[in-house]
């Protein structure tokens, strides 16, 4: 790809090592998993394989814990709704974040329409939960509480062992999307007391079309996909082995060189941050410590987010992207910035740079000049 790509949390290139791995599930390793010949019977040793990997990257206790879909979106509406449906007879509440991913908020909008009552709790303006509100909200009859790891819009992590505590206190199951911070920083599901986690293969560098969900023992879940019953009988359907192999392999990677990426990210990110709040009225949003590690997001005055992204892209041959990639097309401000405070104009002229494997040091002062150079001449035809 030529220019500067700085949209890694929407989309990611895949790894040349995940891509040979895995290459041969489409050409000679074929089999279908289920079947009980010698070419299924490679697919399914194939499949695990890749279990066992994601297990690993997580701490899970046992590779059977996890539960591979075709998408993060997939993940969690099989954790809400599925854990929110089997457990009804408990409790039907379901609980969440006001900044959560729309493939939260709407899963939980679709069980009220049979009776489950949906809460948001809120955050402070750094995006951080307010631990108080969540203790005061949960209840034992709340059956789910989705709180994902860290923010992809303001890259803000939350205190996720806390965050248990709390709701294993007064209420059931926690869910965390880990999408935007597995392979970033450490999660551990164990460690932070996890029931539910979604992780997805292309924020690995893994294949589109694969995700998985971590599903501690014990927790009971109703299918939301019936079918053949494979995957524990919770997502039927034949396996993108090719997905599926890749994403086991990316998740190997990424545990081994996880610490020296997100160092070495850490470093670009402060330095871009540093020089884009140079910029007048630049503001970041989310927490400046509690970041994830290749995420930087800001907010200009006076201009708006999209037109920043296409004059970035068209001028400068730079992508960025200005909210969540699944809600750009709407016109209206971002539900995650309106959360932490901004007014609606202010939510209008966001900018989110997420930082990747082919991103350098030496990039820093071409993106902070032309994004200096981007502002200054949207700001002069602006009416604002």
């Amino acid at each position: 790809m030529s220019g500067i790509y700085l949209d890694y949390q929407s989309a990611s290139p895949v790894d040349p090592r995940v891509a040979r791995f895995a290459q041969r599930y489409l050409t000679e390793e074929f089999g279908n998993p289920s079947s009980l010949h010698s070419a299924g019977l490679r697919a399914r040793a194939a499949l695990e394989e890749a279990r066992s990997r994601v297990a690993e990257l997580i701490n899970a206790e046992d590779p059977s814990s996890i539960i591979f879909t075709g998408s993060a979106t997939e993940s969690n509406n099989l954790a809400i709704r599925g854990t929110a449906i089997r457990n009804a007879g408990k409790g039907k509440k379901v609980l969440t974040s006001a900044i959560e991913h729309i493939s939260v908020h709407n899963p939980m909008k679709e069980l009220q329409k049979g009776g489950f009552e949906m809460s948001m709790v809120p955050v402070d303006s750094s995006g951080l939960v307010d631990l108080g509100e969540l203790e005061r909200m949960v209840s034992p009859e709340t059956t789910v509480t989705s709180i994902m790891y860290a923010n992809n819009e303001i890259g803000t992590i939350q205190p996720a062992n806390e965050i248990s505590d709390v709701v294993h206190e007064k209420g059931m199951y926690l869910h965390m999307d880990a999408s935007a911070a597995a392979g970033r920083i450490p999660v551990d599901v164990q460690r932070d007391g996890i029931d539910l986690l979604t992780l997805s293969s292309n924020e690995l560098y893994g294949p589109q079309g694969a995700a998985a969900l971590y599903v501690k023992k014990g927790v009971r879940l109703q299918t939301v996909n019936p079918g053949g019953g494979q995957e524990r009988g919770l997502r039927s359907g034949t396996e993108n082995i090719f997905a599926i192999a890749g994403m086991g392999e990316a998740a190997r990677l990424a545990r081994g060189e996880m610490d020296g990426e997100s160092a070495r990210l850490r470093s670009i990110r402060d330095r871009l941050i540093d020089e884009i709040l140079m910029v007048e009225e630049s503001y970041l949003t989310g927490d400046r410590t509690r970041r994830l590690p290749h995420h930087a997001s800001f907010r200009f005055s006076r201009i708006e987010g999209e037109s920043i992204l296409l004059t970035l892209d068209a001028m400068f041959d730079i992508q960025v992207a200005t909210g969540s990639a699944c809600s750009s097309r709407t016109l209206e401000p971002s539900h995650c910035l309106l959360a932490i405070g901004l007014k609606h104009e202010e939510a209008h002229g966001s900018m989110v740079m997420t930082l990747g494997r082919y991103n350098t040091e030496d990039q820093v002062p071409v993106i902070a000049e032309a994004v200096k150079k981007t502002v200054g001449r949207l700001r002069e035809l602006s009416p604002l």
